[in-house]
């Protein structure tokens, strides 16, 4: 060792940002053990458990000192019966380093320590670095993509992207960049195991931290994130000041910001809704893009009961429920959506029409409509219209209904002459073009109908 040595480590310190004391202190390590093994074949007769060895290299000048030790090994046994071990020094004395030592046997252990050191630093570093990002959202590259687990390339460690965390319909390619939301930091035998994923919700409320600068400055502040990965989610954003809306923040201009986000997310599609402190309001807020008429919230059930318009039903439930499981998971809540038609008729006592019923967290429901033949006083199943999105409790719709009464009249006119009939089909075209005059006719059907 020498001043050239020194020099040397001082330059790794700044190059690696290792620092200079921990390469010395494995030096010595080092420099112990193979004097050691050394004084070892210059004294046969020696038990290793009988001598140590102490190193000291001087961090100025790089001198190497050696210090003989005289051990003395102790037992222990405890309460339960386990014996340990503990070495005592009793003298030790220092001996001169010969030239033959700090040749080719000191360079070729001093180049293997500091090649084991820079490794072993290297990983305590970036353990260290990564230890506290969990909840951080990472570039990588796609370095080698599996059917179990794809490796992302980070720079200084690669990230483990499991099978669960990978959203099915994303392939991933090797060369490509890709974000990744660190799940957990663990310490492994090669370096630290970091592991990411592309499909908790923490990643879409990040990505909007970063395209967000309101967010990121706390004006504006996301309260609540559900998420189907790779295709629908959801959030709920407040703002902390009254002249910033929220959710104009998070669309940015022309919808720029959010835009952004889906790209990354591979097209997953992003509902930015309102949040409120009333329950009943953020519910009806959660079920966007349904327009929503009335919501009734129980807290001491946590359920919400939800009335939209006969034509937004199948809109406010979702395909496979899922505009509407998503509300319910958004919300915390219990929701059930009913039509109009639906409500009325239950208010009327009349048979209970079927009704989109989604609790937070629940199995995707299908999105259906009621039957005809449910409700005995619907038209018969040759005269029902086909369920649509705003098909409600099953009765026919008002024109339909109307251009039937009027038919019928029609042909019972028949006989009378050809003017009059044509008079009939002329009242026909017109009862279904007037929405004032069909309603009249559906209810002198229905009251015709309740009083037989």
């Amino acid at each position: 060792m020498n001043q050239d040595m020194i020099a040397a480590l001082r330059e790794l310190e700044r190059e690696k940002g290792i620092a200079f004391e921990t390469i010395l202190e494995g030096l010595e390590e080092a420099m112990a053990s193979a004097y050691k093994s050394w004084w070892k074949q210059q004294h046969p007769d020696l038990d290793e458990e009988t001598f140590g060895v102490r190193a000291k290299i001087d961090p100025e000048s790089g001198d190497l000192r050696v210090w003989i030790q005289e051990l003395e090994r102790i037992e222990h046994e405890d309460e339960e019966g386990e014996i340990t071990v503990e070495t005592k020094v009793l003298t030790e004395q220092e001996v001169p380093v010969t030239d033959e030592f700090k040749g080719r046997i000191g360079a070729q252990t001093a180049k293997q320590v500091i090649f084991q050191k820079l490794r072993d630093a290297e990983r305590e570093m970036t353990y260290e670095e990564f230890a506290g990002r969990e909840g951080d959202v990472v570039t990588g590259i796609v370095q080698q993509s599996e059917r179990r687990y794809t490796l992302l390339d980070l720079g200084k460690v690669e990230a483990l992207l499991p099978q669960a965390e990978q959203v099915p319909s994303e392939p991933y390619r090797n060369g490509e960049r890709l974000k990744g939301y660190i799940t957990e930091v663990r310490k492994g035998s090669k370096g630290p195991q970091i592991v990411v994923s592309r499909t908790h919700p923490g990643l879409l409320k990040k990505l909007f931290e970063l395209e967000v600068p309101e967010i990121a400055e706390g004006i504006v502040e996301i309260r609540a994130v559900a998420r189907e990965p790779g295709h629908r989610s959801k959030i709920a954003v407040s703002s902390n000041e009254p002249a910033v809306d929220p959710v104009g923040a998070c669309v940015g201009p022309k919808g720029s910001r959010v835009r952004n986000v889906v790209t990354e997310l591979r097209g997953e599609k992003i509902d930015v809704v309102p949040w409120s402190a009333d329950p009943a309001t953020f519910v009806a807020n959660a079920l966007q893009p349904a327009k929503v008429r009335e919501a009734r919230v129980d807290p001491e059930t946590q359920t919400a009961l939800v009335i939209v318009p006969d034509y937004q039903l199948s809109l406010a439930i979702g395909r496979e429920g899922q505009n509407a499981r998503l509300a319910a998971r958004l919300t915390g809540w219990r929701i059930d959506i009913k039509s109009e038609t639906q409500f009325a008729d239950e208010q009327r006592g009349g048979p209970r029409a079927a009704a989109g019923q989604v609790a937070a967290g629940a199995e995707p429901l299908p999105s259906s409509a009621p039957l005809a033949a449910e409700d005995p006083t619907a038209a018969p199943a040759g005269d029902a219209p086909d369920g649509g999105a705003g098909s409600g409790a099953g009765s026919a719709p008002p024109a339909e209904g109307a251009a039937t009464k009027a038919e019928d009249e029609s042909a019972a006119t028949t006989a009378e002459g050809e003017s009059a009939a044509t008079a009939d089909e002329d009242e026909a075209a017109a009862s279904t073009d007037d929405p004032a005059e069909e309603t009249v006719v559906v209810e002198e059907a229905a009251e015709e109908k309740a009083g037989a």
